[in-house]
């Protein structure tokens, strides 16, 4: 498990809510009078008692929640659900990050029940939705039209020392289909057990009730009208307990369960509107209606309680805060959005953490790599610093800089302390050779127009030979920055994954991303 720490605290205005659902079963609205009674002048006919009575028993079938025991059944006269609309909302950047089959599914959840973190929802008991508008954009909808009789687990849960049937009991969820045919295997399911995330269920984060369900709604299927199911948490706070005595029946089919308020509301509504919800450990931290300063003290609090490699990474959040924080205030102080975003950015450096990224000062990289002089460097084992790279007709080549120079110095600083003084903007690295290779790209890009003086040895120099010093002035090249790239040889268009059986029986593996579509690089 990895802690992925993304460093946006963007000060701006607050993104718009997703739009609401309508409501399945709305309530019809008054046509004339602001307080529904229409404005009609009285008549002056009396009303006979026949007519009476013929109004009281229209009334009389209106259809009403009915109570059982203080209970509500929510439009019990529609005969339960039979069809399931919702969203999906997101923050998460990472979310669709490689997902090539995403699902909405009814999802078992006989494995909360039995607390079974290894229960496999039986295939047949996996009824697929729809998913009915664009996943990439968040939120997405989705739609779900319910069997006749559904084909899940029975468990029974009323805790009355007798052997029964059951009901069968389930979430709408979500799911990332990547192994084998369109319905989730063990491998796709990690294991085996019930969402935690993204589904009609909310689940506990805290230490002491992990992956509890807390609340949220699920749907229970009854075969027949002799079955009861929990009104309440009960004492412990925890469902499908043994201190679960508050029961109810239920009638035959579906019934969509709120556990959000107390006691729990049944809803027979025939069109549900559920939405899925995002748990609030995976959905992305909005700092946006703070203040500069507010967002860093509320940052450097999440940070020091949460990052889990504080004290292996030897990382002193006081020392930060007792150095940035002040650059944080002026920025607040001068509504400088740039001394914000720089201030942010170089604190993010300061961890070494290759999962952690801030603010990319765009206008400050521009200015300061655009130039180079045609030259990409590399070390070599006895410690020399050599060029591996001279690109026809820049200055360094027409300086007579040969591919193979030792590079000695520049601007009369010798090489290894200029090469560790760099700033590379690809920073912050989790490993101390990435950081030294990016630092060898960054040593030698400048300013455009910057004058530049290499002290360089040309592979063919004799052995007494002294070092030559040119002053060069950079030019706007990127051929020299983007040899040394990781991504160099590549277009975009490679596999995921690919490989080579070697003579010696060896096999090399080539991994290009991991966020490419997961069912092709399983199939690979």
């Amino acid at each position: 498990l990895s802690l992925l720490l993304i460093g946006v605290l963007v000060a701006c205005a607050p993104t718009a809510s997703p739009v609401l659902q309508d409501d399945p079963t709305p309530t019809p609205a008054a046509e004339d009078g602001d307080d529904g009674t229409s404005e009609e002048e009285p008549s002056d006919e009396e009303t006979s008692d026949e007519e009476a009575g013929d109004e009281e028993d229209a009334t009389d079938e209106e259809p009403a929640d009915e109570e059982e025991d203080g209970i509500v059944f929510i439009n019990e006269e529609e005969g339960g659900p039979v069809s399931i609309i919702g969203q999906v909302a997101y923050t998460n950047p990472f979310f669709t990050a490689g997902t090539a089959q995403p699902l909405v599914i009814l999802e078992d959840q006989a494995g909360f029940v039995d607390r079974n973190e290894n229960f496999l929802m039986p295939l047949a008991s996996q009824t697929l939705g729809q998913i009915t508008s664009n996943f990439f954009e968040s939120p997405f909808d989705y739609s779900l039209a319910l069997p006749i009789e559904p084909q899940g687990s029975y468990r029974d849960v009323d805790n009355d020392e007798e052997e029964e049937q059951g009901v069968q009991i389930f979430a709408v969820a979500y799911w990332t289909n990547t192994f084998g045919d369109p319905f989730l295997e063990e491998r796709d399911l990690g294991g085996g057990g019930w969402s935690t995330a993204y589904a009609s269920t909310r689940i506990s984060e805290d230490f002491e009730t992990d992956k509890e369900i807390i609340g949220g709604k699920l749907l229970v299927y009854a075969a027949d009208e002799t079955q009861s199911f929990p009104t309440d948490f009960g004492e412990d706070g925890l469902l499908f307990t043994e201190d679960d005595v508050n029961m109810v029946d239920l009638p035959q089919g579906y019934t969509v369960v709120d556990l959000d308020t107390t006691p729990f509301t049944f809803d027979r509504s025939a069109n549900q509107v559920i939405d899925l919800i995002e748990p609030e450990g995976a959905a992305l931290i909005d700092y946006s209606d703070l203040s500069y300063t507010e967002a860093f003290d509320s940052f450097i609090e999440t940070l020091s309680t949460e990052y889990a490699f504080t004290e292996y990474k030897e990382i002193d959040w006081d020392d930060l805060v007792e150095r940035y924080r002040p650059l944080f205030e002026e920025a607040e102080e001068n509504e400088d959005a740039e001394a914000y975003r720089i201030a942010l950015r170089d604190m993010l450096w300061e961890i070494p953490d290759g999962h952690v990224s801030g603010p990319f000062v765009v206008e400050e990289f521009q200015q300061n790599v655009s130039g180079g002089i045609g030259l990409a460097i590399r070390d070599v084992d006895d410690g020399r610093v050599i060029v591996n790279f001279v690109l026809e007709g820049a200055p360094a080549a027409e300086a007579g800089i040969e591919l193979g120079a030792e590079i000695i110095a520049i601007n009369e600083t010798p090489i290894g302390e200029w090469i560790d003084a760099a700033v590379a903007y690809s920073a912050p690295f989790s490993t101390d050779h990435v950081e030294r290779l990016q630092k060898l790209r960054y040593a030698i890009r400048f300013p455009i127009g910057e004058e530049v003086e290499v002290t360089f040895l040309n592979p063919d120099a004799e052995e007494d030979e002294e070092p030559e010093t040119v002053t060069l002035e950079a030019i706007g090249e990127g051929a020299s920055f983007s040899f040394s790239s990781f991504a160099a040889g590549t277009d975009g268009f490679e596999l995921p994954v690919e490989y080579e059986v070697l003579d010696s029986g060896y096999v090399l593996v080539r991994i290009t991303s991991f966020f490419d579509n997961e069912v092709l690089t399983i199939q690979l």
